[in-house]
Order: C-alpha cells, then structure tokens, then sequence
C-alpha cells in the first residue's frame, strides 16, 4: 500500500462569517474549521499517509513543504498531495486590523524581495503541488519541475534594535539562517532556480 501524505497550509479566513446559522450544526463545526482540511482531503481520496494541516503566520505553504519533505525522507509518505489555501472572504476584519498595524502596502502593490517593500496586499489562492523521492520520480519516468535540494524552519529568530514588533523579522538572524541551511544542504546561492 502506498503512503500518500497531505500536508496543508492555510490561514485563518473570514468565510466563517458568512455561515452564522450553520455555526451550531455539525456541518458547520466541521466544514469551516481548518484543521479538518487535511483530514477531508484524505478521507474523500482514501488516502493512507500522515495529513496535517499547518498554519504558521506568512510561512504556512514552506512549512508544509518541510514537514512533507521530512515525512518523504523518514518513510513516512511515499507521495505528498501539498496544498496551499488562503481565503480572504467577505468581512472587513482583517483589513481593519492588518492596516492599523501597519501590514498593509499603502500603495495597495506587493514588492516581494524588493528595497521598495513596504507591506503586503491581501489576495487569494490555492496552490496544489505534488512531491516525491526523486530516485522514485526518475524510476516511474514522472515529469519532474524542480528538485528541493534543502529546506528548514524556525520560529521568529530573534529582535533588533530597530524592530521590536512580534511582525517583524531581524533581518540579519534571518540571513544567516538561511547561509547555515545553504551551507549543510551544499546548496551554491547562485544555482537557485525559480
């Protein structure tokens, strides 16, 4: 029998919002509750494997890339159904709170990994990617996209004198941590591709 993991990372949504008559029945106990999501997508697809559903702040998709690469390599799934979900919904909520913290682009414009970066905008979206060994990959001929060579995670690292918000991350722990993964991982910072 084949492992099939599913690993899904998500952020908390405002769709909820929307279903306040069904909050007191069982389908809407479990239909809007996100740890479930995994669970839901294993039990419909009978699938035999790990199912978690991840939800760290801004990092949810990569962290659920991590822990199924590490089920992959302890043996654990032999195959990972990865999923990404974040669903903005219908309240204002969010939008209230993330612009009186500062979070949002005022602009309304995302520069990812850019000097210009001033904030986010939210958005929504769904991505599905399916992982395997790669030794398994090249043997069944899959058509393979892209090879992780190396991955790692951790908490907020640390304070500056400068950021002193939970938000923020201390940019220069950040780097370093990154070198010591491109370091034990053997990775060349000039042989990345995306």
């Amino acid at each position: 029998l084949r492992k099939c993991g599913v690993f899904v990372g998500c952020g908390q949504g405002d769709y909820h919002l929307l279903s306040k008559n069904l909050r007191t029945s069982a389908y809407g106990f479990t239909g809007g509750d996100n740890s479930i999501l995994a669970a839901r997508i294993s039990y419909f697809l009978n699938l035999q494997g790990p199912c978690l559903t991840i939800d760290t702040p801004c990092s949810s998709s990569l962290v659920a890339i991590a822990n199924a690469c590490d089920s992959l390599i302890l043996g654990q799934s032999d195959l990972i159904a990865g999923r990404e979900e974040f669903i903005v919904g219908v309240g204002s909520d969010m939008h209230v709170k993330t612009s009186q913290m500062g979070m949002l682009s005022p602009e309304g414009t995302c520069y990812t990994f850019d000097q210009l970066a001033n904030g986010f905008v939210p958005g929504e979206g769904v991505g599905v990617v399916m992982l395997k060994r790669l030794e398994n990959a090249q043997r069944h001929k899959d058509n393979i996209l892209g090879v992780i060579q190396g991955w790692g995670t951790n908490q907020r690292i640390g304070k500056d004198q400068r950021n002193h918000t939970l938000q923020i991350q201390n940019l220069n722990l950040y780097v370093a941590y990154i070198r010591k993964f491109m370091i034990i991982y053997n990775i060349d910072p000039s042989s990345i591709q995306l």
